[in-house]
Parts: structure tokens; C-alpha cells; sequence
């Protein structure tokens, strides 16, 4: 192995033991916290650059400049440390003080975005300023998450088919928690190509308006958007979609931990209560794989925090059998998601996205 980045990829999947009834569906998580930067955003990260690399967009010494809430981020500033890129990343907020940090470890420039969009979140303010400073810094580039369709791509070739790879092709369903649309999209192409039987379902989060709705400010981190992400260029690649609000998600967590040991993110408590939820009305011998996109270990300071969530308003109960009761009560928000697109088509030419004239997430 040259350099940590060869250690990208081959996630282990495990199955979970104690907080599924013997005669429901076999519930796994995907654990992308063994990437090294810690996330599954390892793997979009290190295609981006490289095929930017690859066209000669982005030369020696030259500048990442990244909207990211704190993963993506995080992926860059560690790629940008191995290949001698100057990285600065725009968050904002609800960016956990363990993310800044590692931000900060690996020599990235932090900027904290604390000017609200017009849906009270930070996306589109986020993304302004970094393409504002991508324009201004010579020799720099925007992987630009967000519009960028190599972030789909890099799902679509590696990921998707490593996890199809590790079970065999027994595999019913898999659920994937939506921020910049890149899993969802990438995923959700890879199976109607090569699996159609495999269900694709997206877990957004109270608040998020990515599949429409009431928009309002929620807590979870890295998930939700105001729009339709371009990454997920057809919906009707998707089975259904359900939303998943703060307190369900991070009971998950918490639940996570106590009984089965595994440390995980909001987005993955999210995903997680809705694959009890299908895993109730399954079959044993069917299997629902959930994409754990992080490293818990970056919430200690607020998901696991019993003060934090306090001051929240957030209960702190663990009992599984409330998380599994809330799981079944759950319903989906759209199962014919075509109806509820949010696509804003304008929206990458009005923020100046860099994106916005490359090829379509279709090309190989």
C-alpha cells in the first residue's frame, strides 16, 4: 500500500443481533467509518479529485475550495494533506466541534457560514461564498458535492456494487440516508441496472424539503437539502421515501450503542429506524442492509451527550422497545416519489456552480 488513500473502500458489513425479533428480516449495517477519513464521503472525495486530476483541472499545488457540513470535508482535508492541496472548507453552525477539529488537524482553512438561506438552513449561502472564493483563487477547484454528478458516479461504480458483491445478491433492500443526493442516485441507477428485486429506500430528515414538504430547521447533521439534489436524476429509481425526525433519530443511536456496540452518526440513526421499520413486516430469510455513513465517535459532544440533549428539548431515552414501537408507527412520506420532486434546475446557475456544464450523471 503507497498511501492511506489504497485503504479507501471495502467496508465490512454486520449484522445486528439484539434489537430484531428473530422473525423479522436480517438487519446489517455497511460500517463506512472504516474508510480512513472516517465517512463514506472518502469515496466521492477521492474519485472527484481524481478525475479532476485526470482532465487537468486541478494541478499540483493547487486549492480545494468545498461547501461540507463536515464529512466531505473532512474526506477532502485528508486527500488534500496526502497530495499537497491547499484545502478550504465552508461550514456552518450545526458543524459538530469534533468535525471542526479534524478539519483542522489535517491543515484545512475553516470558515464558519453563519448567514441562513431562505429555507433557514446555510446550503445555498454556503455554496455561494465557496464558489465566490473559487473564482477569486487562482489555480483552485470546486468538487462541489452538491451539482457535481462524479459524486453519484462514484457510488454507481464502486460502492453500490462492492455491497452487491459482499452479499451474494441476497439482498431485499437498502436504505440511504439523503444529503447531496450522490448515494441516492448512485445506488438507486446500479440496482435498477443490475438488481431490480433490491428495494431502494431514501431516509431524509424532518424539515428537509428534498421530496417536498413543510421546510423548517432541524438538528440532524449532514442530511437534508432545500431541493431536489441533480444527483438524483430519476425518482422513480426510488421505492420510497420516508422522513425521519431529531429525537427518532438519535434514540436510534444511542440504542445503537447500548445494544449492539457500534458507535454511528445521526443520518445512520435515521436510516436505521426505518429499516426496523421494513424489517417488522419481512420475512426472515430477506436481508435489509442500512448505510452507516460515519464514525459516532464525531457526536460524543451532542447525539450522546445527555445535556445536550436536554437542551434540545430531546428526550434521552434508550429502551429499545420504544425505538421499535416508534419504527412501526413510522409511514412513508412519498412510495411514488416522482410526485413529491423538489428539482430546482435553475439553482446551479444562480449559486454559479462550477458543475453545471458537466456531463450528465449518466456518463460512464
Amino acid at each position: 500500500m503507497r498511501t492511506i488513500l489504497e485503504a479507501i473502500g471495502n467496508s465490512p458489513i454486520v449484522r445486528l443481533q439484539n434489537i430484531v425479533m428473530k422473525d423479522e428480516a436480517q438487519l446489517c449495517l455497511k460500517l463506512e467509518r472504516t474508510n480512513p477519513g472516517g465517512s463514506i464521503k472518502d469515496r466521492p472525495a477521492l474519485y472527484i479529485i481524481e478525475e479532476a486530476q485526470r482532465r487537468g483541472w486541478l494541478r499540483p499545488g493547487g486549492t480545494l475550495i468545498e461547501s461540507s457540513s463536515g464529512n466531505f470535508g473532512i474526506s477532502l482535508a485528508m486527500i488534500g494533506a496526502i497530495k499537497g492541496y491547499r484545502a478550504i472548507i465552508l461550514v456552518d453552525p450545526k458543524t459538530t466541534p469534533v468535525n471542526l477539529a479534524m478539519l483542522k488537524a489535517f491543515g484545512a482553512e475553516v470558515i464558519v457560514v453563519t448567514e441562513q438561506d431562505d429555507s433557514g438552513s446555510y446550503h445555498k449561502t454556503r455554496i455561494a461564498l465557496a464558489n465566490r472564493l473559487h473564482r477569486e483563487i487562482p489555480n483552485s477547484f470546486r468538487p462541489d458535492q452538491c451539482f457535481n454528478p462524479w459524486n453519484g458516479q462514484a457510488h454507481y461504480r464502486k460502492t453500490a456494487s462492492e455491497l452487491y458483491g459482499q452479499c451474494g445478491g441476497l439482498l431485499d433492500a437498502v436504505i440511504l440516508a439523503v444529503s447531496t443526493g450522490g448515494q441516492v442516485g448512485g445506488f438507486s441507477r446500479y440496482f435498477r441496472e443490475y438488481a431490480p428485486h433490491v428495494k431502494i429506500i431514501a431516509v431524509d430528515a424532518v424539515g428537509s424539503t428534498v421530496f417536498g414538504g413543510n421546510a423548517h430547521a432541524y438538528l440532524l447533521p449532514g442530511m437534508g437539502l432545500s431541493w431536489t439534489p441533480s444527483n438524483i436524476d430519476d425518482l422513480n429509481r426510488i421505492d420510497e421515501v420516508y422522513k425521519v425526525a431529531d429525537e427518532d433519530a438519535f434514540m436510534a443511536c444511542r440504542v445503537l450503542a447500548r445494544r449492539e456496540g457500534l458507535l454511528c452518526g445521526g443520518s445512520t440513526g435515521a436510516a436505521l429506524v426505518v429499516a426496523l421499520k421494513l424489517a417488522q413486516r419481512m420475512e426472515p430469510d430477506r436481508r435489509i442492509v442500512c448505510i452507516a455513513a460515519d464514525n459516532g465517535e464525531r457526536y460524543l459532544p451532542t447525539i450522546y451527550d445527555d445535556g445536550w440533549m436536554h437542551e434540545c428539548g430531546l428526550s434521552v431515552d434508550i429502551n429499545v422497545d420504544e425505538l421499535r414501537r416508534r419504527a412501526s408507527e413510522l409511514e412513508p412520506f412519498s412510495t411514488h416519489p416522482p410526485e413529491t420532486a423538489n428539482y430546482r434546475p435553475e439553482l446551479a446557475e444562480s449559486l454559479d456552480s462550477p458543475s453545471h456544464h458537466l456531463c450528465c450523471a449518466h456518463d460512464q
